[in-house]
């Protein structure tokens, strides 16, 4: 089996702000064909790490390599094959969607064709609507229409979804994989974990300005060593002595099969493989110590345990 080909070399990229430290020693390759995903909270490193990549912003250590390209040496030459969706796009408002498009193919020597990508996007009904009028989702896909309008290799997606609705949220995945099944090589970044599960291949795991995870959504999740996870509240627990909460969970961890406790706010989290036998001894447990369980839940494991069991923290902790 041959090795994937690399599209993306990240090595060793820092960006400081005076005496605070953004991105600190980034390492990370990405595939030709790829949907790879910078996964991480707010604050995190996602966005400066993305912009050294695409040559918006000047590492002060390290370098970015993108299809052979230097971004600090032939910046021209990166921009000729990428496109990027930034995460906050100004959009002319008064110009209508189709001029704004054919503007931006001006901008280029190569273009693709404006109706086929207005198709693509699901903006044809939109094209002589003004920008102003258009909805979250619909200015979230002309932003991506702009960045694939000179026909790119590597597209870069930062945020795509944030703010939008359900519905708008998942035909922007649609939109993403087909730009899979064309062969482009997509960088993601998000803070949905759901999202990166359902659209990446790869997940670089980010965390104040470090990468803490490189690998698949199944292998970050395995690493776990849990396929389910049962939530609880317990009754009184938030008035619990320190003393008392670690009697707590040292019995919960005695539970059969139970890999790990965790407790986030009033919710006890319990990582578990066998899922049954492990809920039996919980019921049983809870019996015999005349503890009060509320909002049981069960789930399998996700990409959020994964996050919380490095840091400590949510992703979704702003």
């Amino acid at each position: 089996m041959t090795a994937p080909e690399i599209m993306i070399r990240a090595e060793g990229l820092v960006k400081k702000y005076g005496d605070f430290t953004a991105v600190k020693g980034v390492h990370f390759e990405v595939y030709t064909g790829e949907v790879f995903g910078l996964l991480g909270p707010n604050g995190a490193g996602k966005t400066t790490t993305m912009e050294m990549i695409e040559g918006l912003r000047r590492p002060d250590g390290g370098q970015a390599i993108v299809a052979g390209y230097d971004t600090r040496t032939e910046l021209k030459k990166v921009k000729q094959v990428i496109g990027v969706q930034l995460q906050s796009t100004s959009l002319f408002d008064l110009l209508k969607v189709h001029e704004i498009v054919r503007m931006y193919a001006s901008f280029y020597s190569v273009s693709v064709p404006i109706e086929p990508l207005l198709e693509d996007m699901i903006l044809q009904e939109k094209r002589n609507d003004r920008v102003k009028h258009l909805s979250g989702g619909q200015k979230q896909r002309l932003a991506i229409a702009l960045a694939l309008v000179n026909d790119p290799q590597v597209v870069f997606l930062d945020e795509p979804t944030t703010g939008l609705d359900p519905q708008a949220r998942r035909t922007l995945w649609d939109i993403v994989l087909r730009l899979k099944e064309r062969g482009k090589t997509v960088v993601l970044s998000t803070h949905y974990m759901e999202e990166a599960h359902v659209l990446c291949d790869r997940i670089c795991l980010m965390d104040s300005g470090q990468v803490i995870a490189l690998d698949t959504p199944r292998n970050l999740v395995r690493s776990l060593q849990s396929d389910s996870a049962i939530e609880f509240r317990l009754e009184g627990s938030e008035e619990l002595t320190e003393e008392q909460e670690q009697q707590v969970r040292s019995a919960l961890a005695e539970c059969k099969e139970v890999k790990q406790v965790d407790r986030r706010k009033e919710v006890y989290v319990l990582y578990t493989d066998q899922l049954q036998a492990s809920l039996v001894d919980l019921i049983s447990l809870a019996e015999g110590k005349r503890w009060k369980v509320h909002e049981l839940q069960t789930r399998t494991a996700t990409l959020e345990d994964v996050f919380i069991h490095m840091t400590g923290r949510s992703l979704r902790e702003e």
